[in-house]
């Protein structure tokens, strides 16, 4: 995406004209973000050329045979599910947004490639070590607002893996966001749209906070999303105590290690084939 970095223009805020809803300000704000809307917001991202240079990355980083059974979770519109369809995977996706999933079906289904709707945090329970690998890509961690919510999603994602199979974990790094904050920012899609993003951090809770407002030729409108953002070490420490391993973390989608000013990171973890348990908590301490 080409994003244009000075101030945002004061006119997309004055002739939206609009408040953020209440549902936007809701602490669910993900059950009802993810639609057309969406689409059209982060239109610039989500091109072909983009998902197969990323698909090719993933299956860098997997190395696995043809055939071996792959979970999307959450899939989206299932850009990166169906080409991996394409490569010879088994390919499930699961995403919440009705808006979403059909956008992904559109795009065709198969025997290799099949999508239902879900929670990441309650996967189906016949799931049990069934995948070779879970893919959680385009910053898809950290909606909810508990953070024992993050770590059962965690959790999940190392139930449905088969012992030795990989976890490939896509989202922004908290230290490399910090480093480099933009707390504006705007651009213009296709049909002339202007979009903009206001954000605020909050150190305390971890609690990343974006405003959009949009004006253009189908009208104006703001809503807003918040994110937990995490840092590499405190996901490896959710990650091992479900028994998944971060053996490899990487500058985003690029081939090189994960730097500290890195804004975005992949962590590669694999699962062992036996799960340590935590020590029980001693009461009177």
């Amino acid at each position: 995406m080409t994003r244009e970095t000075r101030a945002q223009p004061e006119r997309i805020r004055a002739r939206s004209n609009q408040r953020i809803s209440r549902s936007a300000k809701h602490s669910d704000w993900w059950a009802s973000y993810f639609d057309e809307e969406y689409l059209r917001e982060y239109e610039p991202l989500f091109t072909l050329e983009r998902d197969r240079r990323e698909v090719a990355r993933i299956l860098e980083i997997l190395g696995l045979p043809s055939g071996a059974r792959v979970l999307d979770v959450p899939c989206g519109q299932g850009r990166h599910a169906h080409l991996l369809a394409e490569a010879g995977f088994r390919v499930d996706g699961v995403d919440l947004s009705p808006q979403l999933l059909a956008r992904a079906r559109e795009r065709g289904t198969g025997p290799t490639l099949k999508y239902r709707r879900g929670d990441m945090r309650r996967l189906p329970a016949q799931w049990t070590g069934r995948f070779d690998a879970v893919l959680n890509l385009f910053t898809s961690f950290g909606f909810f607002r508990e953070p024992a919510d993050d770590r059962r999603v965690i959790a999940e994602f190392a139930r449905v893996l088969a012992p030795g199979g990989t976890l490939v974990w896509h989202g922004g790094s908290r230290d490399g966001v910090m480093a480099r904050f933009l707390s504006r920012d705007w651009w213009r899609t296709k049909d002339g749209t202007i979009h903009a993003q206001e954000r605020r951090f909050d150190a305390l809770s971890g609690i990343l906070t974006v405003a959009s407002h949009w004006y253009g030729p189908r009208g104006a409108g703001a809503r807003e999303h918040r994110i937990r953002l995490y840092t590499a070490t405190r996901m490896a420490e959710l990650c091992a105590d479900v028994g998944l391993i971060v053996e490899e973390a990487y500058d985003g989608w690029r081939d090189r290690p994960m730097r500290r000013r890195s804004s975005e990171m992949i962590l590669v973890a694999r699962k062992r084939d036996s799960v340590r348990k935590l020590p029980a908590r001693n009461s009177r301490h």
